[in-house]
């Protein structure tokens, strides 16, 4: 399959499902949380596929393999995120699960197009 666009890219979808589960678990957050804990975590979900996006959008490999890089930055963010969440009880366990098997897949993905794009350029 030829990749005509960054929407071609396993790893995109994966990306915009979560910050879709993300916009809908955070919604029984405690109101209290919404410009803080909520928006962090929607924000740095929304960032995964959004530099994803715009870094395909440069149309250079090692401006890409920066936007990625990005990408995955903003995952590791979402994960401790997360993480903080659970541990304040916003977050039940089920859903803490399902969303730490999406990051380590999704972290995957990401290392994966660096790694192939990396080989690219060098």
């Amino acid at each position: 399959m030829k990749i005509r666009s960054y929407k071609d890219f396993e790893v995109w979808k994966k990306s915009i499902d979560i910050v879709t589960k993300i916009y809908k678990v955070t919604n029984s957050f405690p109101k209290d949380e919404i410009y803080s804990l909520v928006s962090q975590l929607r924000r740095s979900a929304v960032s995964i596929p959004s530099n994803i996006a715009e870094g395909w959008g440069r149309n250079k490999t090692k401006e890409y393999i920066q936007f990625l890089r990005i990408a995955r930055g903003s995952l590791l963010e979402l994960e401790t995120q997360l993480i903080i969440s659970n541990n304040l009880s916003y977050l039940n366990k089920q859903n803490m699960d399902n969303f730490l098997i999406k990051i380590k897949e999704i972290n995957k993905m990401l290392n994966a197009l660096i790694n192939i794009l990396n080989k690219k350029v060098e």
